[in-house]
């Protein structure tokens, strides 16, 4: 993706830089950089800052403003990702309505649904959590079980979902439920909003390596939401769903890999403190690491300008990226460690970790969550390299 600015976009990167310069003070400042996709340090604080980007029109600017946007293009949206990572602004709380659910509904949902729902994500007044994974469906996410059943007006929901990300903060959730059990495994399948605050519905953090409780398992005990809140058609969720994780393992996670070079940034300091930056293999590991970097961003560009201009193949694109970031990733989280040397073991009073400890930990699940790294390589090996389908493993019970 070429991106020469033009006096426009100069005008608008310039714009930006302004705005964030002016805002991000006081306790935002303080707060610079802090939170991630797994951290869900100063939630308060960021969900503060989101209502600021709202009031200064700063959030889903690439949405159409009659739904809370700016109707800004592809450029501009790459252009404030930049210049927001520059600013090592704070990571944004409603990230999961913002950047999942959001243009979900904007490809699938229909008028009322956008209508209802999109201006308050806008407006950071409503927060969502995505439930798709169980714990008997995760990579496989077609043997989910969680089911609901049609009751009038309604949709009765039962079941349980598993690494829901801030859904203790939620107000509603987008889920996937089984419809029609007796159609093919990826056929009577729909996704349905549904009202967080209600009886039948109970949300249990699960605290996470690094300490942090932002992962959640819900349970459905005959929870209910409206029949109409169905997005892209009864039993027709299947491509709902991957659409929505399609934008998590592509878009979503650029604003992610641009913070990462300030990640590097941080290990070649300490490299440098500790004196470990002149040894040959500390320096090419080092090099490796800010050449993944730059990687990481420009596959996130492509894909940017992908799923804009309708270029290639962006389930393609989204799956290459994913699994490139997820491996350089955990190797950087260890390269990390290294280059802290001895003082990487130690941590601060009530188990408080430095920036490049908490890479190294949550690291770990970058090559689970969004779509496991082997689901991902057989995907492109399969769809893209048209090579053959691995052989199914076929239980007892199959037989």
């Amino acid at each position: 993706m070429d991106l020469a600015l033009t006096p426009q976009l100069r005008d608008f990167r310039d714009e930006v830089r302004t705005w964030l310069a002016e805002h991000l003070v006081g306790e935002f400042a303080q707060h610079c950089g802090v939170g991630f996709s797994w951290d869900d340090a100063a939630f308060d604080v960021r969900l503060a800052w989101d209502k600021e980007l709202a009031a200064g029109g700063w959030l889903c600017i690439g949405w159409p403003e009659q739904y809370g946007g700016s109707d800004a293009g592809v450029d501009e949206q790459l252009i404030f990702q930049l210049e927001y990572a520059r600013a090592d602004a704070p990571y944004r709380a409603g990230v999961q309505g913002q950047d999942l659910l959001g243009p979900t509904l904007l490809a699938f949902g229909d008028d009322d649904h956008k209508r209802r729902f999109l201006p308050k994500i806008a407006a950071a007044e409503e927060l969502w959590a995505q439930a798709f994974s169980e714990p008997g469906a995760g990579s496989d996410l077609a043997s989910l079980r969680t089911k609901a059943v049609r009751d009038g007006d309604e949709w009765v929901i039962d079941g349980q979902k598993i690494w829901s990300s801030l859904a203790v903060h939620a107000d509603w959730f987008y889920v996937l439920c089984r419809t029609h059990p007796s159609a093919p495994r990826h056929k009577g399948i729909s996704l349905l909003l549904v009202p967080a605050n209600q009886p039948g519905v109970e949300v249990r953090p699960i605290p996470n390596i690094l300490g942090g409780r932002d992962f959640c398992e819900i349970y459905f005990t005959g929870a209910r939401t409206a029949a109409d809140l169905v997005v892209g058609g009864v039993d027709q969720g299947w491509p709902v769903a991957m659409g929505a994780l399609g934008t998590e393992r592509g878009t979503t996670l650029l604003a992610e890999h641009l913070r990462i070079q300030r990640e590097v940034d941080a290990m070649i300091d300490a490299a440098r403190s500790t004196g470990r930056h002149t040894r040959a293999v500390m320096r090419a590991e080092l090099a490796r690491a800010w050449s993944d970097a730059r990687i990481m961003e420009w596959n996130g560009r492509r894909l940017l300008s992908a799923l804009n201009r309708g270029g290639g193949d962006p389930g393609a694109q989204a799956s290459a990226a994913k699994v490139f970031a997820a491996t350089a990733h955990q190797r950087m989280g260890e390269l990390g460690m290294r280059a802290e040397g001895p003082a990487s073991e130690l941590v601060g009073f009530g188990y408080q970790l430095d920036r490049l400890q908490q890479v190294m930990l949550a690291s770990r699940a970058e090559s689970i969550y969004g779509g496991t790294t082997q689901i991902q390589l057989n995907l492109l090996a399969e769809r893209t390299l048209g090579l053959p389908r691995e052989p199914r493993w076929e239980s007892t019970h199959d037989r």
